[in-house]
């Protein structure tokens, strides 16, 4: 079963955002300005891997909002353990691939697809190693 592994969130002011997110909720936001991106930290993370400590927990992104991009409300991201396969199922179920695939150097592979209803759903696959 493939679970839910990250979330992202379209800003418009990303600092007005971090202001929202850290104080009304606690989140740490650390700022990649060199790629128009934010992590945030909902929950404490394991300092190997990366990933949240908690079980069943999560953390996510926050990005500029574009007005000539798909990506204008939230996006949870699937973990799947094959990009492509999960591409080939989503085609085949009445889904659609936006854009091309995402390589994040040394992390991993990421595409966005639409769901039958319109959704935009974000897929990932890792390929850090967990060594």
């Amino acid at each position: 079963m493939d679970s839910v592994v990250h979330f992202e969130i379209p800003v418009d002011d990303q600092g007005r955002a971090s202001e929202f997110y850290g104080d009304v909720f606690g989140w740490k936001i650390d700022s990649m300005p060199d790629m128009n991106y934010a992590m945030v930290y909902t929950t404490d993370s394991d300092q190997k891997t990366g990933r949240p400590s908690s079980p069943g927990s999560i953390n996510g992104g926050m990005f500029k909002r574009e007005d000539n991009s798909e990506l204008k409300q939230p996006v949870l991201t699937i973990g799947v353990d094959d990009l492509e396969q999960a591409l080939e199922r989503v085609r085949s179920h009445g889904g659609d691939q936006i854009g091309d695939i995402q390589e994040v150097p040394d992390m991993g592979r990421a595409a966005y697809v639409h769901d039958p209803e319109g959704n935009t759903i974000g897929l990932w696959q890792n390929t850090m190693s967990m060594a």
